[in-house]
């Protein structure tokens, strides 16, 4: 099979770099992709394109490789790799950005920070922005800015037939539609226009408590963030202390409950906002400060590098009846080990502001968005893992909304992908019979034509 009709970097299975190139986040996941293609234009990618369809190959799109279900790879076919689509382009006047699909969220906060102004995006700074983005967007800037599709005003977008086209309110504003929420159905995405917000500064970080305070805890969690402003954030976790700097070796290894908090108002008012959380408990560690944004954003990622055992399970969630609070009590004082952990996102302030059929994420009734990731580097434990987050998952879906954040699930079903777009399911399919009859991306939580 000649390679000629394709541009960019071309890698295949006898190169050096092969194993490196198709390697991604979640070690648990080994495809052997045919071919990887490092694009580095649109007109890499619309080669990449023609070339698989004229050759009748599978793709996978790859834009920063954490999706947990590995579908940014795919067996014996063609990857269409965006990671050398790095520019980014910032209209400080405008408040907006123009970002290339290969950028991770540490590139897009270090380019916004020096102006004062950020995006709306989630809590790692590993995390590809294309990925983001195609399924929502959500992290520490959520109930101040909304979603990161909350703030999208553009796309360009390379078709399934090779064509190029711009995606907005008013051009294909039904595909525009569908690409705030719809993953990676629809075409390859090359590039971003955003708005942004203004954000340098903020008061954040975690603050824990004894796994014995965690009813009470959850509780005055759900309480206070009902009634809180939308600058202040505050994800919940359960977890395992981990045995290093910068936490105190009295509490290495063992089992607590907390909150990362992330306040986006006056530091003036910070410490008055946070006098009733500190007093509640109090907290046995409080590592809430003054810090850049950026810091926020990348503050775990060298507790979870690329290359561990990943296994994730999502809910969304209206409120935190007692038994649901029980049940988070039993399993995550039950981690099996400090990676795995369940984060609790909020998903209420802003992201309200949106209705559901505005755009093809259908969730905007929900306060928060449930993960449940169970990880290990040792790929030994994978079952147990695995074990640990089903169960789970499953003791808690009599009190979720039905569904999941397609960035948070695996190879579930496509019942699933029903699930997690409710009324929207049907106006998406119609988007995809338009753009992609014949389903040649389907390397995703798949929406599948008519």
């Amino acid at each position: 099979m000649s390679h000629q009709e394709l541009t960019g970097q071309v890698i295949v299975p006898s190169d050096k770099n092969y194993d490196e190139a198709r390697a991604i986040y979640n070690a648990m996941i080994d495809k052997k992709p045919a071919i990887i293609v490092v694009c580095e234009n649109t007109q890499d990618v619309v080669n990449a394109i023609n070339y698989s369809a004229k050759n009748n190959m599978e793709v996978s799109i790859r834009g920063g490789g954490h999706n947990g279900a590995g579908l940014a790879v795919v067996d014996n076919g063609l990857v269409i790799d965006l990671s050398g689509m790095k520019t980014i382009s910032i209209d400080s006047d405008d408040k907006t950005a123009v970002i290339g699909a290969g950028n991770l969220l540490r590139d897009v906060d270090a380019a916004t920070h020096k102006y004062g102004l950020a995006l709306p995006t989630g809590i790692f700074g590993t995390t590809g922005i294309s990925g983001l983005t195609l399924g929502g967007g959500m992290g520490y800037l959520s109930r101040k800015g909304g979603l990161t599709i909350d703030n999208l005003l553009e796309c360009e977008v390379v078709l399934a037939n090779g064509e190029t086209v711009l995606a907005n309110k008013d051009s294909h504003p039904d595909l525009f539609w569908a690409l705030r929420g719809g993953g990676g159905n629809f075409g390859v995405v090359t590039s971003f226009k955003f708005k942004l917000i203004e954000v340098k500064n903020v008061y954040a970080g975690p603050m824990f408590w004894p796994l014995k305070q965690a009813k009470k805890a959850m509780k005055f969690y759900d309480e206070f963030t009902k009634n809180a402003s939308n600058d202040l954030y505050g994800f919940f976790a359960f977890l395992i202390v981990p045995s290093a700097d910068p936490f105190p070796e009295n509490l290495w290894n063992k089992n607590v409950c907390g909150v990362v908090w992330n306040y986006t108002g006056p530091i003036e008012k910070a410490a008055e906002v946070f006098k009733p959380i500190r007093e509640f408990g109090p907290p046995i560690l409080d590592f809430v400060g003054e810090m850049p944004m950026p810091v926020l954003n990348g503050m775990f990622d060298a507790l979870y590098p690329p290359g561990l055992q990943w296994y994730w399970r999502a809910h969304y969630f209206k409120d935190l009846p007692e038994e649901a609070i029980e049940v988070n009590i039993k399993h995550g004082g039950n981690i099996p080990n400090f990676h795995s952990t369940t984060h609790l996102y909020p998903i209420d302030g802003a992201v309200h502001d949106v209705t559901n059929s505005e755009t093809a994420w259908a969730n905007r009734d929900a306060r928060w968005a449930q993960v449940i990731a169970g990880i290990d580097p040792d790929p030994g434990n994978t079952q147990m893992i695995t074990e640990w987050s089903k169960i789970y998952h499953n003791d808690l879906s009599p009190f979720a909304l039905g569904g999941g954040y397609i960035n948070f699930m695996m190879n579930e079903g496509q019942e699933r992908v029903i699930a997690a777009y409710k009324d929207n399911y049907n106006r998406l399919v119609e988007v995809k019979t338009k753009y992609d009859p014949r389903n040649f991306f389907h390397i995703n939580q798949n929406i599948k034509p008519l």
